[in-house]
């Protein structure tokens, strides 16, 4: 593999963000020790889908704010390709909403608008509740040991505990994987990424921790229309904590 995948766990040296970019190095680090490298597990097949995955891992995860410039020659040189897989990159994180383009100022990390947060909401919970139910009739005793297994450990959790929204994440990933539908766990996914701290973030812990509890029973009871409406409500209930930007949040 080429010299350019070794670039894919560092954050590229862009200018203009907003506290995290280390002005005297050209990397951004928020601190004296340098990030840890973004999870990328898999293999990839082109120097494109490298500097891709690298990038939207770093923007969903913070390490590159909302803003900030993305110019092609610097991203070029941090991961060691040509101009041509870095364009291919932004216009596949333009695509994706996670990238802005201007004429004049060229690439740069989108800022997410309430607006378009809300129409995600809308999208996501439609996706969710289908995925539930159909998840219902294919489910099996062993899948529902385990999603029983990850809600105790959600609800376990203090609200400030950093593997929460982890936990939370792969209780809801491992209900709708019982569907056993690729696309439709492809495309929530990539929903799940356009909101930088998760979904759920902003809920309390306990009302959240109520609504699996719900979701747990309609599950047990093999009732794929409460599930569907439990799902559809769960997500959309956080329109509501979008619209709460003061309020201390916990991802949920």
């Amino acid at each position: 593999m080429s010299k350019a995948a070794d670039h894919a766990g560092r954050a590229p040296g862009l200018d203009g963000g907003s506290g995290h970019a280390d002005g005297g190095s050209g990397r951004l680090d928020g601190g004296d020790e340098e990030r840890a490298a973004p999870r990328t597990a898999r293999s990839y097949v082109s120097k494109s889908d490298m500097v891709t995955d690298a990038l939207r891992e770093l923007i969903t995860d913070g390490q590159i704010s909302p803003g900030t410039p993305l110019r092609q020659r610097q991203l070029a040189e941090q991961f060691d390709v040509s101009y041509t897989p870095v364009r291919e990159a932004l216009r596949r994180l333009e695509s994706e909403g996670l990238v802005v383009t201007d004429v004049h100022r060229g690439a740069s990390v989108a800022q997410a608008e309430s607006d378009a947060l809300e129409e995600n909401y809308r999208i996501l919970a439609a996706l969710e509740s289908l995925a539930g139910s159909i998840a219902v009739s294919k489910m099996t005793d062993d899948d529902m040991a385990e999603i029983e297994d990850l809600y105790q450990q959600v609800a376990a959790c203090d609200p400030d505990d950093v593997h929460l929204a982890e936990l939370n994440r792969r209780f809801h990933f491992r209900v709708y994987e019982c569907a056993r539908s690729p696309m439709l766990l492809l495309l929530m996914r990539l929903l799940w990424r356009s909101f930088s701290h998760g979904p759920q973030h902003g809920r309390p812990h306990q009302e959240s921790v109520e609504q699996h509890a719900q979701l747990l029973t309609a599950l047990k009871n093999r009732d794929e229309e409460q599930v569907a409406t439990i799902i559809r409500n769960h997500v959309l209930g956080s329109i509501t904590y979008l619209r709460r930007p003061r309020q201390r949040r916990h991802p949920e």
